[in-house]
Formats: structure tokens, sequence, C-alpha cells
């Protein structure tokens, strides 16, 4: 659990509800980081005229997507309240993931002394068995090649069909959060219209929660919904994957707008990478319109995980993809 808050003496009760401390625990996982926010919550709520929240680092050794989340979200209530935000006494291990995720740039962080040694800062943090498996990364350099073999012989053929429909861009890009929330380009051939994020307010979100979809969205061209039913939208993610932004399988990679949104339970399903397909594009992706079933997946997915599972998906997605179910919307 996280410590409780640092106090000061009576004397001094002006100067503490301006100041407070909070002693984050070792490990800051799912429970740790819920009861993380809610103190933050809490000392705001309880604290009106607080004006600096210092988080101390200095037990802390271990970070997964759950405790960014609620650092995420601490910095958000922070900046709503006018209330400056430091971490102090961060480890070479939390420095790392906030770097990675560049959060380093956001937040105003003090390191501890120990952090000009290098030793432990090679290995990525292991938020789930998957993130470090060198199987898992080969079977993705591989799927990525011969993907973007496939991409290089659908190309000309997508290529002129969007060209004869609309005359606009091929390629569509975005930007999506990957593991523990670090942004990326996701590329896909282009199916909707050029102005399709302009004109997202005009579609009804036909899902509950923090996820967007609608059945019959009309900014989706006609060429375009060819290309989502068979998926081919998607060909352009095996660059994504083979730099390693993405894995063959995983969870849904999720936008930045989609993360503002999220509880710390949530960002649980941002401990292993996101995937071009996984638990929710072979269990009806299209028929999904709760977000707590797609973080049910999600975990499904993570509890589940082995090489060979991965296998087992990629051969149920190819089943998919040839039924007369197949496609997205």
């Amino acid at each position: 659990m996280v410590d409780s808050v640092k106090t000061s003496s009576p004397a001094s009760a002006l100067i503490q509800s301006e100041f407070q401390t909070i002693q984050l625990p070792a490990n800051v996982t799912v429970v740790e980081a819920t009861a993380f926010k809610k103190q933050c919550q809490d000392l705001f709520t309880e604290n009106p005229d607080l004006s600096e929240l210092v988080l101390d680092f200095s037990e802390t050794r271990f970070l997964d997507s759950s405790g960014i989340g609620a650092l995420v979200i601490c910095h958000r209530l922070s900046a709503a309240r006018g209330a400056s935000l430091r971490l102090v006494e961060v480890p070479p291990q939390v420095m790392m993931v906030l770097s990675l995720t560049e959060l380093d740039k956001v937040f105003d962080i003090s390191l501890a002394a120990e952090s000009d040694s290098t030793e432990g800062q090679q290995m990525l943090p292991e938020t789930h068995p998957s993130v470090n498996s060198k199987a898992k990364r080969a079977l993705d350099i591989v799927g990525g090649l011969v993907g973007l073999l496939l991409t290089a012989i659908v190309f000309v053929p997508v290529f002129i069909i969007i060209k004869l429909d609309d005359g606009g861009p091929i390629f569509f890009a975005q930007t999506r959060c990957s593991w523990l929330g670090k942004r990326f380009q996701i590329w896909k051939f282009r199916s909707m219209v050029t102005d399709a994020e302009a004109r997202k307010k005009e579609v009804v979100n036909q899902v509950e929660g923090p996820l967007f979809k609608n059945e019959n969205d009309p900014r989706i061209t006609k060429i375009g919904r060819i290309l989502r039913k068979t998926s081919l939208d998607e060909f352009p993610q095996f660059w994504n994957v083979l730099k390693g932004d993405m894995s063959l399988v995983g969870t849904r990679p999720p936008t930045p707008d989609e993360i503002e949104q999220y509880e710390v339970g949530a960002w649980q399903r941002l401990n292993v990478k996101p995937g071009m397909t996984g638990e929710w594009q072979v269990n009806g992706r299209s028929s999904i319109t709760k977000f707590e079933d797609v973080i049910k997946l999600d975990l499904r997915y993570q509890e589940n995980w082995s090489f060979f599972y991965d296998i087992q998906l990629i051969v149920k997605t190819v089943l998919v993809l040839f039924s007369k179910e197949s496609g997205a919307h």
C-alpha cells in the first residue's frame, strides 16, 4: 500500500496545507497505484490551498503501466488545481520507465544519488513475461518481414483503387499508445475520407466507455469498407511490428485520447505490447460494445500468454479472415 502522507507539527498547519509529500512503495502495480491515485484525490479535496505535491520515490524499485496511469492522473489533478508536482529521489529503474514513455519531459524530476550507476538499466522492466521474450520478438521479426512482402504485393492494386476512388493519400498515420503508454505512429492503408479526424464529432459512438466505434461510420469510403472487410488496411502495420512498436499478437493499441479517460485498472492492458491481432480480434471485435469486455479479453491474453498461445491466436486470426463473418467496422 502507499505510505501515509508525511505530516507537520500543529504550528505549521498552514505550510502543511500548501505542501504535501507522498512516499511511494517499493512496487507500484495496480493495487498500490489505485491507492496512490485515491490518496492524490483525497489530498486535493482536503487541502484546497495545496500548491505543491512531492512524490518521494526513494523506496520504489518497480513501476508498471498501472503506476504510470496513476502518475498521469495525479499530474492531471495537479494541473487542474494549479499546483506543482515534483518527483524526487527517482532511482534508475523508475527513471528508465519514465524515459521510455517520455514522461521525463513532463515531470519535474530529481534523481536519486544512485542514478549515477548504470547497473541494471539495460534490461527492460518486465511488466509481463512477453515483454522480454526472445522467442516472441523473433516471431515478430519473421512475421513482420513476411507481412511486408505481402504488403508490397498488394500495394499496387490498393494504390490504384484508392487513387481512383478519391485521389487522396494512400496511407493514414495516427498516434497510438504502445507498451506502458509509449506513443508511436501506426500506419494503415487509408479507408476513410481525408478529413475523417475533423469529422469525428459528427459520428455517434456506439461503444460504452473510452473506445470509439460506429458500425455504419459515414466517413468510411466504399473502397475503405472492402479494405476493412479483408483487413488489407492493416497490412502496413507489419512495419510497426518489425520496428518493435507493436507485436503480431497483443492487445488493441489505444489512442492518446482514449487513455486520457482510463482509470488505473484499465492501464493494465498496457503491460504488454499492442498487437495486430489478439483476443478481441478473434472473439467478435465488431460485436463488442462495452469497454469492460475489451479489458477482460486483454487481461485474459496476459494471463494465458505463451509463445504457442500466440501461434494459436495467429492461426485463429487467419481462419477468421477467411470466414463469412470477417471484417471490422
